[in-house]
């Protein structure tokens, strides 16, 4: 059959059509939800719905990446694509008569096969392949088995190997192929090899800590407890090219250990480079190719409730036993037990401390949770260990909190910078370099307090020689003249000095109030509707050349203009976007109704909010001041119920009064009063804030204190 990309495909003729929905379309693409749909409503060539399901219009998937490779729309690569849509077809594939172990199994013992004789699969009968497994792997190491488990190989196992064929074309290498399909190991329901695996960006934070790029030549690098061998294959991606590292891993699961063999193989490192034991630790490899320069390794996962911290510093002190002299050892494991505070004098606590006064411990990372995504309550920290001569040994320690920080990559780019200036300055610290996710302190400090938590709890001396802490007292003197000054505005201002009156009566019965709706405004030329638009959060910041008014600054979570995008981003990654105009009303729906004059102009409006501009021929004219008070108190009046998706009036339909001329203009003067006095009250809450939170933030850290100052309330005992 012809697949989706012009080219014959051995795939089964029974394969099942992949049905996405917009939201699946908007996760192949890379891009944000609603993109999809504006996509459907623009281009008249995107695909059409091949079916309703519960509602919700399904695509056929291969229609939709045939458009997305044709017109180039989203941030995903086209081989990315591709990959997608093979991995998909082995998913769909997943019987009880073929599981996914044997699916995985099969399709990564292809991809080995391919790239050791460096020739496509798909071309040759079953039969044939299989003997040249045989011939490759004649003592059934690493992928013979895999290829003989394949059930009824025709059609199945011609069809495995035309995906294998795909998956490498698409991915250009057979390294990179054998890890997409590892990627996706959840999603094919093998899940035996997604357990207790760190997250992907944590195992790439752990390879580029550990230091392997600064390894020498020849080096010795193992990984126990090895399970799919994803820190192994990280290791491998970071170390320096045509370094000629041996590599050491051991498992206890015989599957993993096979598994494990072939996701180095297919990266080029061969038998005389790799040792992949069965078992729980590398005592055999060990004997054979000597000591590890480096070792690296996650803990397996163990419940709290049958957790012995002292059975586990137990095996982080065997681990160490495999380092000789300038060895580096990085260890994943539980916060509870390597950095939180233990009993006192216990022999856990015993047992934590001895690594500090043997000069072994180098440095202590508390990470969030999330590290491991089958265990999201899991919280871990990471140790590196190094075994320094005694007289080398600095006494010191470098502690590290992440532990309220999302794991983003640029938190662990950065973390790892830091450990790596900490190793190459022979643990001692290089004074041109402060950490930024750490504080080093003495070892003494400690070894001399027992049970005491591995976390630092000060900020280390340099900090407060930062521009930020050292310009405090100058921000707060700011702020005490500013809101003086705005005192004294208020007392100035003549409308101010006077009493607020707005003369309200009651109306007279016999001047009725006439009533319309936006919509009938809008269908008069009164009103005019200008769309809002969505613009991606990493395109915020808090110093661009526009403003941005959304929900969050009409509901006031924000401040306005503190969100803020870039003038030459705007005019090209949003090439239609349109300012607002002095007037213009913004309102939203979501997540409730909120509505705001915008006086000054010139700002972008982020969707889902949206402008309602009066045009200046429009007669009788509307006031949007007088507009924005009475669609919020009809949105009050019509407000969602709780459990409704939404309000029982949309902003269209919301009825309010028509005022004549006059009457609008009184009550516009009433609104320009008070919104004049609210407007100064903004500004003061806005500085006694900033006052308040600087003066909090300085006391906090330990960099700023208050003087005892004649006068000054509060300071008098």
């Amino acid at each position: 059959m012809t697949s989706a990309f012009g080219v014959t495909s051995l795939i089964v003729p029974e394969e099942p059509t992949w049905r996405i929905t917009y939201a699946e379309i908007a996760s192949l693409a890379q891009v944000k939800r609603p993109v999809p749909t504006t996509w459907s409503r623009r281009h008249p060539d995107f695909p059409a719905p091949i079916a309703h399901e519960a509602g919700r219009p399904v695509f056929d998937a291969r229609a939709v990446v045939d458009w997305l490779t044709d017109t180039g729309r989203g941030n995903a690569a086209p081989r990315r694509l591709r990959a997608e849509l093979a991995l998909h077809t082995l998913a769909a594939w997943r019987t009880p008569a073929l599981p996914a172990s044997v699916l995985v199994g099969a399709l990564t013992a292809l991809l080995c096969l391919r790239q050791q004789h460096d020739a496509p699969v798909a071309d040759q009968h079953w039969d044939a392949l299989v003997a040249r497994a045989a011939e490759l792997d004649a003592d059934d190491q690493f992928l013979l088995a895999e290829l003989r488990a394949v059930p009824a190989p025709d059609p199945t196992g011609p069809a495995l190997a035309a995906l294998a064929d795909e998956l490498t074309e698409a991915a250009y290498t057979a390294a990179e192929a054998f890890d997409w399909v590892l990627e996706a190991r959840q999603r094919l329901g093998s899940h035996e090899l997604a357990v207790d695996v760190p997250a992907p960006a944590v195992v790439r934070a752990l390879a580029a800590v550990s230091g392997i790029g600064t390894l020498r030549e020849e080096s010795v690098v193992a990984t126990p407890h090895a399970r799919a061998g994803d820190l192994l294959a990280a290791l491998h991606d970071q170390a320096a090219e045509d370094s000629g590292h041996t590599y050491l891993a051991a498992d206890p699961d015989p599957a993993r250990v096979r598994l494990v063999r072939r996701r180095m193989l297919v990266r080029g490192v061969y038998e005389f480079h790799l040792d992949v034991m069965e078992g729980a630790n590398l005592s055999a490899s060990v004997d054979e190719w000597g000591y590890p320069d480096l070792l690296v390794c996650a803990l397996p996962y163990e419940a709290a409730e049958t957790r012995r911290p002292e059975a586990l510093l137990e095996q982080v002190q065997e681990l160490t036993d495999y380092l000789g002299t300038g060895s580096t050892a990085v260890v994943l494991g539980p916060a509870d037990v390597l950095v939180r505070p233990l009993p006192r004098h216990g022999e856990a606590d015993r047992l934590r401390r001895s690594f500090l006064g043997a000069g072994l411990l180098k440095a202590v990372i508390s990470l969030p949770d999330g590290a491991v995504p089958y265990r999201p309550g899991y919280r871990t920290a990471v140790w590196v260990l190094s075994r320094t001569p005694q007289e080398e040994r600095t006494g010191r320690v470098l502690l590290a909190d992440l532990s309220a920080r999302p794991l983003t990559d640029q938190v662990l780019d950065t973390l790892a910078e830091d450990i790596a200036i900490w190793r190459a300055s022979g643990w001692r610290g290089d004074r041109r370099h402060e950490p930024r996710h750490g504080v080093i302190v003495p070892v003494k400090e400690l070894d001399d307090r027992p049970g005491t938590a591995f976390t630092a709890s000060r900020r280390p001396a340099e900090a407060r020689y930062a521009r930020a802490v050292v310009e405090r007292p100058a921000r707060i003197s700011d702020l005490e003249q500013r809101l003086t000054d705005l005192q004294q505005q208020s007392r100035l201002h003549a409308d101010l000095r006077a009493a607020m009156r707005i003369q309200a009566v009651l109306r007279p019965e016999e001047q009725p109030v006439r009533r319309t709706t936006v919509r009938r405004l809008l269908e008069e030329r009164r009103l005019r509707r200008r769309p809002g638009h969505r613009i991606a959060a990493e395109h915020l910041t808090d110093d661009g050349h526009y403003a941005v008014l959304g929900p969050d600054e009409i509901f006031g979570t924000v401040r306005l203009g503190s969100r803020r995008i870039d003038r030459g981003l705007l005019l090209t990654a949003y090439e239609h976007a349109q300012f607002t105009e002095p007037g213009d009303v913004v309102v939203t729906t979501s997540p409730r109704f909120g509505v705001y004059v915008d006086t000054g102009g010139l700002s972008v409006v982020a969707a889902p909010a949206r402008i309602l501009r009066v045009p200046p021929d429009a007669d009788p004219r509307v006031l949007p001041r007088v507009l924005a008070a009475l669609l919020r108190a009809a949105a009050a009046e019509y407000a969602r119920t709780s459990g409704a998706v939404r309000a029982s009036r949309s902003i269209e339909d919301l009825n309010i009064p028509d005022l004549g001329r006059e009457e609008v203009e009184r009550y516009d003067g009433a609104l320009a009063e008070i919104e004049l006095r609210a407007a100064l009250l903004r500004e003061q809450a806005a500085a006694l804030d900033d006052l308040s939170r600087i003066t909090a933030a300085g006391l906090a850290d330990g960099t700023l204190t208050i003087q005892d100052l004649p006068g000054l309330p509060g300071t008098d005992y």
